[in-house]
């Protein structure tokens, strides 16, 4: 579970704190603090400033239900819903620099899907990465899905256009590819990952149900650069929010939904493939603000 991420912010708003200025000020410093984006974060306190001076707020109590219900409404702006075509397999691309936990949130994905009643199929795109093919097929094995891989160093695009071939052959109704985060060649991330897009839409006669970023929720403010860079390459449709434990301060999602329109799908909490779920704005935001 979530818990407690703006923790210090609730403190600050405890009861019968006064509304004032130092109060805005120390406000804006615990947000940014938060992994909140500096614009955003400004934003927010200019936003209750004139709340209060319209007398929408008239206390601490409503300053914290106030940022809850505005940072749920910013949240909660986009289809945050998983979309998969009737014509089988739907595909679901899956890209993220590495270390941000991608291989991991594919098995978990995939073992999300296989509990709601799918054939998922992995296929393992990221052949660039040492022991990625190992990695996958580790987690395959786990949760008891198939793969498709070819050797270490093989083309990406080829193993998706594979997949999908093979999943129609097996009866596998989802495909989830896992890509390259990283080339140890010359070639560019960014063109490969369009090359996989272009054959995976020529494999399918239409384009990738969805393609999801996954970030690790403990990199800050450096998880939104990384979504502009995969979004300036691809059709993103939404993300994954990794490694979202008590470690992590949670507010650069904030920033990302509100400067880049991009909805979180999915929040991955721990080790196990069953911490997982679809995100939930509302209970998001509610956490954010529970005690610790």
């Amino acid at each position: 579970m979530l818990r407690g991420f703006f923790g210090r912010i609730t403190v600050l708003l405890s009861r019968g704190a006064r509304l004032d200025d130092d109060l805005f000020d120390q406000l804006e410093e615990e947000l940014i603090a938060a992994d909140v984006g500096v614009g955003v974060a400004t934003r927010l306190v200019q936003e209750l400033r004139a709340a209060v001076k319209k007398r929408e707020v008239a206390s601490a109590e409503d300053a914290t239900a106030w940022l809850r219900q505005r940072i749920e409404a910013i949240l909660a702006a986009d289809d945050g819903a998983l979309h998969l075509g009737a014509a089988a397999p739907a595909l679901i691309l899956v890209v993220g620099v590495n270390g941000t936990g991608k291989t991991t949130s594919i098995a978990k994905l995939a073992a999300w899907l296989k509990a709601h009643g799918r054939t998922p199929l992995l296929a393992a795109g990221d052949t660039f990465r040492a022991a990625a093919i190992d990695q996958l097929q580790i987690w395959a094995d786990r949760i008891g899905v198939e793969m498709v891989r070819h050797q270490e160093g093989a083309d990406p695009a080829a193993v998706v256009f594979d997949a999908v071939q093979a999943a129609r052959a097996r009866g596998a109704d989802v495909v989830i590819a896992d890509t390259a985060g990283r080339l140890h060649t010359r070639s560019n991330l960014m063109g490969e990952l369009k090359k996989i897009h272009r054959v995976a839409e020529r494999a399918l006669e239409r384009p990738p149900d969805e393609v999801l970023v996954v970030l690790d929720a403990t990199t800050g403010q450096n998880a939104v650069e990384q979504v502009r860079r995969f979004a300036e390459a691809l059709p993103l449709s939404g993300i994954v929010l990794a490694k979202m434990d008590g470690t992590a301060r949670g507010g650069v999602i904030i920033t990302v939904s509100d400067e880049l329109g991009v909805p979180i799908k999915f929040v991955g909490t721990g080790e196990k493939a069953t911490d997982f779920a679809p995100f939930d704005a509302a209970a998001f935001a509610r956490d954010l603000f529970a005690p610790q």
